[in-house]
């Protein structure tokens, strides 16, 4: 079948790229599912910045790529050996294909699923193959999704079924945002009620985090970024203490409202200055984690003594150590009792042709999530 999809040639186009236009709105050929795949209508994806590093370079990827990981959509058609979903299902997305039967996985961390990254590294979906063409060329996947389109072939390992309840922009945010954020607080850091957070980088992820240590009831959540609006949006979420990242004393002021810093820190932005941050501000015996996904060549540097002299730690945190096919669930049934807002994390949507713009957006730090509807 013909589609249309939203297609990266070249990354580290200059900005902006409303001018640049680095995404091209163009008609693919889709392929019928095969075996274990799952045909999808997209009707909602949100605008990450994991979406926005492709585009600028910093987390690169083949090209040419159709892009969009953070998507919801309902099932049209199942391929060979899919009976567990059928058409009508509403679905979230997940941007690590789980196999299941790597090590990993055998586990309980599907996150770390290593046929699962070898496939999004390749820019092909779990079984090593591409469902994408254009003129007889193969289009590479975006995470197993490519939800920039008005129809996606994923694996069936990438899927969620969800409560048909919740509108589609909202539960798109499930996939990415809510899963690494809320996960990053809940399951990697297992943040006790009582406890004092700090949240490093107010994006999608970070503000999901804001809300995850609000739900788990911690009694002092920090807020931490170089955003005004962002720190606003942060306490108007459930945030107790804001500060400005840019502050060359951030790190002192923090501490000294903390009592000596803050139990758990968990950084969110991609990007060493905030992870010293994040690490800076952590107390003796303290966590510091990041969910982050800073450019490959850049290099963190802390003194080693920390680790040792006061017991710290520092973790890392992919998908927010989930496990999608638990978690989201979990994490939908407490946003329809009120108990997490995501909702509240929306900033508009946008049609496919405005993405480039949107993208502009999101670079400029004026949103919290867009999300293109279909």
């Amino acid at each position: 079948m013909k589609i249309r999809a939203a297609v990266l040639h070249q990354m580290g186009l200059p900005r902006p790229y409303k001018e640049s236009r680095p995404l091209h709105i163009e008609t693919l050929e889709l392929d019928a599912p095969k075996m274990g795949e799952v045909l999808v209508r997209i009707r909602a994806a949100g605008l990450c910045h994991s979406d926005l590093s492709v585009i600028n370079g910093s987390r690169p990827r083949p090209v040419p790529m159709a892009l969009g990981h953070e998507a919801a959509g309902e099932v049209v058609e199942v391929g060979p050996g899919v009976t567990d979903l059928k058409p009508g299902d509403h679905v979230v997305c997940v941007f690590v294909p789980s196999c299941g039967h790597c090590l990993p996985c055998q586990e309980g961390r599907p996150a770390l699923c290593e046929p699962g990254a070898a496939a999004n590294g390749a820019g092909t979906l779990l079984s090593g193959e591409r469902r994408l063409h254009k003129d007889g060329m193969d289009i590479h996947h975006h995470l197993g999704v490519s939800g920039f389109a008005e129809y996606a072939v994923v694996a069936r390992n990438s899927l969620v079924k969800v409560d048909p309840e919740v509108p589609f922009d909202e539960a798109a945010l499930f996939g990415c945002a809510v899963l690494t954020g809320v996960g990053a607080v809940v399951n990697t850091t297992r943040v006790p009620m009582g406890s004092s957070v700090a949240i490093v980088g107010l994006g999608g992820v970070g503000l999901s985090a804001v809300l995850g240590a609000r739900a788990a009831g911690a009694r002092q959540i920090v807020a931490v970024d170089v955003n005004p609006d962002k720190l606003k949006t942060a306490l108007e979420l459930g945030a107790t203490d804001a500060f400005d990242a840019r502050d060359p004393d951030v790190v002192q002021k923090v501490r000294e409202a903390t009592d000596g810093g803050v139990e758990f820190a968990i950084e969110t932005a991609g990007v060493v200055a905030a992870m010293q941050t994040a690490i800076g501000i952590t107390r003796r015996g303290g966590t510091t984690v990041t969910a982050g996904l800073p450019h490959p060549d850049h290099q963190l540097s802390f003194p080693q003594v920390l680790l040792a002299a006061e017991e710290r730690t520092i973790k890392g945190s992919y998908v927010g150590s989930c496990v999608p096919s638990r978690d989201i669930p979990r994490f939908i049934q407490l946003y329809k009792q009120g108990r997490l807002p995501v909702n509240r994390l929306l900033s508009g949507r946008i049609t496919l042709d405005e993405i480039n713009e949107g993208f502009d957006r999101l670079d400029r730090g004026e949103v919290n999530r867009l999300v293109v509807t279909m």
